[in-house]
């Protein structure tokens, strides 16, 4: 049916349950949204989504950013600022939706993998490593 989604793969899971079933929660939400733009869903209901995803995101990304500020973490604005980056490249495919009303779902898809793959690679597994988060098997 469609060949343009967002699967879970292993390189995305930090082994902490609550961080991977927020991951795949993502995951999940993007899919959807794929599967509204690809059956023609109204304009509204694919705003909607996208502002679900950003909401989403952003709720995820200011846990870990006030974990890491408690911590003192040593790379928060690295961190922060890769956070930062992809909620912008959000934001700029939500006003192009709103403006154009075209959502390329092979593009948000490319996006967030290559997001996903580099940013819970590098970042959260630094992160992951050294701070105990709520859900890991530490904490």
């Amino acid at each position: 049916m469609i060949d343009t989604t967002l699967d879970w793969q292993e390189r995305y899971a930090l082994g902490i349950p609550a961080v991977d079933d927020a991951h795949l929660k993502l995951i999940r939400m993007i899919n959807h949204l794929v599967i509204c733009i690809v059956e023609g869903t109204d304009r509204a209901s694919i705003s909607a989504s996208l502002g679900d995803i950003l909401s989403a995101t952003s709720a995820h990304f200011a846990l870990e950013e006030k974990i890491m500020r408690d911590s003192h973490y040593d790379r928060y604005f690295e961190h922060k600022a890769d956070h930062d980056r992809l909620l912008d490249q959000l934001r700029d495919m939500m006003d192009d939706y709103g403006v154009h009303g075209r959502l390329e779902p092979a593009q948000l898809v490319r996006v967030l993998d290559e997001w996903f793959s580099e940013h819970i690679r590098s970042h959260d597994a630094r992160l992951h490593r050294l701070v105990e988060l709520p859900g890991s098997p530490a904490a």
